[in-house]
């Protein structure tokens, strides 16, 4: 195999184990091309060589074409795990999820990976649920892989897990969660603040005889929607009709729906779904089993907006989620900590946005009329 690097860096031929130009002792007692064989060829140091394949380290733009040109035509690739042997650093972080079932987190998980591979770092993903053992066994797991620092997506880690990732020193940031003042770093929408927002909404809207689907009642997100959205009710006089905990399960939310609707003559003329996954189950029971006209005879009102809130068969008015700058936070505020050991834990309630469509009456509606 002859390489097919320029003349004026192959140099003079001779013999060499490839059957074109030798390249140096590394190749030839071990079968495997060095940096130190991509240095000779290309006529730099070892640590250029180096540098060229460290993310956001400083060369030259010439200097690094010219040793990726060379890499190439010896199909060189750096070691990965001698690198971070010897930095200390594996350039890997951890994604925790504890479940994919909710489009907003398939979504939250893509855009951090993308954001996350931006910057230079590799990225596993764990799937846990949120069960002490099974937390436990994930943080085991993120620890032996010696991960730089760990995004945990939809899960409640217990303070003793949080303490024990402090103590090996791996960052942790949560996304879409938050244990309080003491908790690890923490980045979500003002989940309070939104609900509190459809509250107004469907009040103003001339809704009387609400309901609340809410979330898990052991998360964060849950609690504090349901807190938002009894206190924005509450400013205006009127009174919950009903909540039962939908525990993010389309299922579950799917009998809560029976369950508040099941007396005709006394129906809840509104219901907020603690998110948009619920929602549509919650829609789809509404209309297909109990014969209700969606926003008619009720006005439907999620969170999140995921993707399939849009779509025509639900086109459901949600609390929109800032995902995005709620992905870059979560990213800039663990890189932080990784690259400055930075300790300051805050938690970062980003504002979002009410979407009106159509699965629920709005102030002045035809609907409405």
């Amino acid at each position: 195999m002859k390489h097919q690097g320029s003349n004026s860096l192959r140099g003079p031929p001779r013999s060499g184990p490839y059957g074109g130009a030798a390249r140096g002792p590394g190749p030839a007692a071990s079968g495997r091309v060095t940096s130190h064989d991509v240095a000779r060829l290309a006529g730099v140091s070892q640590s250029a060589v180096s540098r060229a394949f460290s993310p956001g380290a400083s060369v030259s733009p010439k200097t690094l074409e010219k040793i990726k040109r060379v890499a190439e035509s010896l199909n060189y690739r750096p070691n990965v795990i001698a690198r971070s042997l010897i930095t200390g650093r594996s350039r890997v972080i951890g994604l925790v999820v504890a479940y994919l079932g909710n489009s907003f987190y398939s979504e939250a998980l893509e855009n951090l990976s993308q954001v996350l591979q931006k910057k230079g770092y590799h990225v596993l993903i764990f799937m846990a649920y949120n069960t002490d053992e099974e937390l436990d066994r994930v943080v085991h797991d993120l620890l032996d892989h010696q991960v730089d620092g760990i995004i945990a997506a939809s899960v409640s880690l217990s303070n003793s897990l949080s303490e024990r990732c402090g103590a090996a020193g791996i960052p942790l940031v949560l996304f879409n969660r938050h244990q309080g003042e003491h908790g690890p770093t923490a980045v979500t929408s003002d989940n309070y603040d939104g609900a509190k927002q459809v509250a107004r909404f469907m009040a103003r809207a001339g809704c009387r005889k609400i309901a609340h689907i809410a979330g898990w009642s052991e998360s964060s997100t849950g609690c504090e929607r349901e807190a938002g959205f009894r206190d924005g009710l509450a400013e205006l006089g009127i009174e919950l009709k009903g909540c039962i905990d939908g525990a993010w399960n389309r299922r579950i939310a799917a009998e809560a729906a029976r369950s508040l609707f099941s007396d005709p003559g006394d129906r809840p003329d509104g219901v907020f779904v603690g998110n948009d996954h619920m929602a549509f189950a919650v829609m789809d029971v509404l209309r297909y089993e109990l014969g209700l006209r969606i926003p008619e005879d009720v006005s439907v009102v999620g969170f999140d907006d995921a993707p399939q809130a849009a779509w025509k068969s639900y086109d459901l008015t949600t609390f929109r989620q800032p995902i995005g700058a709620m992905v870059d936070l979560a990213v800039e505020a663990l890189l932080e900590r990784i690259d400055n050991n930075a300790l300051e834990k805050r938690h970062f309630a980003i504002p979002g946005r009410l979407v009106v469509r159509n699965s629920a009456k709005s102030p002045g509606s035809p609907a409405n009329e």
